[in-house]
């Protein structure tokens, strides 16, 4: 329970927090891997370097200090940390090591104005917050563990396939090492998976969509090569070093961004390699429902698309597929090859029967997504029936070209 006056404290450092927060998870982030460079094997560093993982936290603590009389407000917030937390297998002994990094941050950020009743009265709120989240992550890690073929922490598994999927996109088939049942998982969730990569300092871990229907005896990830980023050290791994027969540690499936169980249609709208969690449901729905499906599908190309074969195979009465190229190729040919030439549009949104009233998920790039939701926005679709999956913010959707 928190004091009355800690509430009053927390709350007066809203402002302060909104201006100065990410200089200060910033701070946080520094002395975090100074002190305990082991933590590198956990948080992904490549949202490190381009400021997401900082601009993230920044804003999760800014609604804390904001809301803290009213938590049931940041519900779906303390639900998608933590999902991660346990698809990343943090334990309750590394929430001290965050709390005293992250009030040494404050600080050293904030000075003089960080007082001894401020930094009191923030550490009595983080460890309200810890125990909130280390209560609902262990419901989570029991529940996963007492689940058909579930496990706590990671566990080996071994690429039992390899699938060029497309120029970009390479498909990663899983099973256990030991022999036994691949874990449940719900449409649209994630795996974590830790590499170790020679010539590097620490241990990389990654999340990747599940990109298969969930009645299969494995799981399948599909991965996008990326360059020119961090994180094309990962990627670039997985598509050139890891082959048939390697073993590779897996976490249990996570995540919150999941196909609801409901009669309403449904809208797959997905952009690039944001195909792979959209997949998952596509073919779950297709499979194991009657429910009306449109899947619309962004491309590059054909060189570029993913899944043609399988999106094919999954139409039946009710399900529908709307392909987009926004840079065809030559041999790419309009009517035959796919629908429409350019980027999603009010025109295309428009067009899907029943729109309105089915449940959206969408997934892709920033601006893709930004673009999207703004369509949706404009065509009136209720909130409550739009649902994605960003890493960031989601006011950094609105206003992006």
């Amino acid at each position: 329970m928190i004091s009355a006056n800690t509430i009053k404290i927390v709350k007066s450092t809203a402002p302060v927090l909104a201006e100065h927060g990410e200089a200060i998870t910033r701070a946080f982030y520094k002395r975090l891997f100074i002190r305990h460079p082991e933590m590198k094997n956990i948080f992904n560093m490549t949202h490190q370097e381009t400021g997401t993982q900082p601009q993230v936290l920044a804003k999760a603590i800014f609604m804390y200090a904001q809301y803290i009389d009213q938590l049931e407000v940041l519900g779906g917030a303390v639900e998608t940390i933590a999902q991660k937390h346990v698809s990343l297998s943090i334990t309750p002994e590394m929430y001290p090591i965050i709390g005293e990094n992250l009030l040494a941050g404050m600080g050293e950020v904030l000075g003089a104005a960080a007082t001894p009743e401020i930094v009191t009265a923030w550490a009595e709120a983080y460890d309200a917050l810890a125990n909130i989240l280390i209560g609902r992550e262990e419901d989570l890690y029991v529940d996963r563990e007492k689940s058909e073929g579930g496990f706590r922490g990671h566990k080996d598994f071994v690429v039992t396939k390899k699938v060029v999927e497309s120029a970009v996109i390479t498909s990663f088939y899983l099973q256990c090492k030991d022999g036994s049942t691949i874990p449940t998982f719900q449409p649209g969730q994630y795996l974590a998976l830790t590499f170790t990569i020679p010539n590097t300092t620490h241990c990389y871990t990654r999340n990747y969509s599940l990109s298969d229907c969930n009645c299969k005896d494995y799981f399948r990830i599909s991965v996008k090569r990326e360059t020119g980023t961090p994180d094309g050290v990962v990627s670039n791994f997985l598509h050139d070093q890891v082959e048939v027969g390697a073993v590779l540690s897996v976490g249990m499936p996570s995540g919150e961004f999941v196909l609801k169980v409901e009669d309403k249609p449904v809208v797959l709208i997905a952009g690039g390699v944001g195909i792979t969690p959209l997949m998952s449901m596509y073919k779950n729905l297709a499979q194991q429902t009657d429910r009306q499906v449109t899947m619309v599908q962004c491309a590059l190309n054909s060189q570029a698309r993913a899944f043609e074969k399988e999106i094919e195979a999954g139409k039946r009465a009710g399900v529908k597929a709307i392909l987009l190229y926004d840079q065809p190729l030559d041999t790419d040919v309009l009517g035959t090859d796919y629908d429409q030439k350019g980027y999603l549009d009010l025109a295309t949104l428009s067009a899907i029967p029943n729109l309105k009233d089915s449940a959206i998920y969408f997934c892709g790039p920033k601006a893709f997504m930004a673009n999207t939701l703004s369509l949706l926005n404009t065509l009136e679709v209720a909130e409550e029936a739009i649902h994605y999956e960003f890493f960031g913010p989601a006011e950094a959707l609105e206003g992006v070209n």
